[in-house]
């Protein structure tokens, strides 16, 4: 309840954007339901203002919302017993919100069932499909200008920025990106720079990792990939503190183990055997012989 009564302030602002963009409260309703995702909607209403092509349009919204594939498998193991036809509906009702209370109920509550999670994306997508299309119904007696529709898209994707920046590298992955952003959108004179400079920025983000922990011995300690300063209860997620307790179990008798940071170590402790000692009475030559 208190994920649903939480879309109803965005899902109004949304409705009414979505408006100024063009959309009755039909369309809006239905686009809503289609999509699902709040940060693509935005995209939708913020390109359409400025009369992008459909490609661009299409092609970002692609990339955008590549990231359920991830969230998406991260839940799989929590759904392997389902049918086919339960995971299509689990996974089109499927967002950002309504994936971290899943998770977190199944990483936490051993009770929780695949039907109780399909109820929580059922009814958060009912709620903010209502929302948009009320919104939509106010947005027709309203006059807003469309500028906001740039400062909330804007606004929304730098908060997304902010809560996945947790190491050095992404932080500075994230400056490479708004950096080449700038340069290919004035080179190339299209939304689709954008596209660009998010794939280079990507691969260079991918090769500097891949380095890095290819040479490195211990590649979480190192600066490019430590952890930011972050507030205490936001630097470890549920699996990174189960993994840290699992391993200071097996590993407290290991000394010089660094386990305070969090990461998911998966460190296997290397036990290396002694020979036992051979008794000199049992070597061929001793001159200890038994009476």
């Amino acid at each position: 309840m208190p994920l649903c009564l939480s879309y109803i302030p965005i899902g109004l602002a949304c409705g009414i954007l979505l408006h100024a963009a063009g959309f009755n409260f039909v369309l809006a309703f239905l686009v809503s339901v289609v999509v699902f995702s709040g940060g693509a909607q935005f995209l939708i209403a913020s390109m359409l203002t400025i009369n992008a092509p459909l490609l661009s349009i299409l092609t970002m919204l692609f990339f955008l919302e590549l990231r359920y594939a991830l969230l998406g498998s991260s839940l799989s193991k929590y759904l392997s017993r389902e049918n086919q036809h339960f995971i299509l509906l689990f996974a089109v009702s499927m967002n950002d919100e309504n994936y971290a209370i899943n998770y977190l109920k199944f990483a936490t509550d051993k009770k929780w069932q695949p039907k109780q999670a399909l109820l929580v994306e059922h009814y958060s997508l009912l709620f903010w499909a209502v929302s948009n299309m009320v919104g939509a119904l106010i947005g027709s007696a309203l006059s807003i200008n469309l500028e906001i529709v740039d400062f909330a898209l804007t606004a929304l994707f730098l908060y997304m920025i902010v809560m996945q920046v947790r190491n050095h590298l992404t932080f500075i992955i994230c400056l490479l990106s708004a950096v080449l952003s700038v340069i290919f959108l004035t080179m190339l004179k299209s939304t689709i720079g954008i596209v660009v400079a998010t794939l280079l920025a990507s691969f260079v983000g991918f090769l500097v990792e891949n380095q890095v922990r290819k040479h490195s011995k211990h590649p979480n300690h190192t600066w490019i990939l430590g952890r930011m300063i972050r507030p205490e209860k936001t630097r470890d997620t549920v699996e990174d503190s189960e993994a840290k307790k699992e391993f200071a179990a097996e590993q407290k008798d290991v000394p010089g183990e660094d386990v305070s940071t969090g990461e998911r170590l998966v460190v296997k402790a290397k036990k290396v055997s002694r020979p036992a000692p051979t008794s000199t009475a049992s070597q061929p030559g001793s001159h200890q012989s038994q009476k």
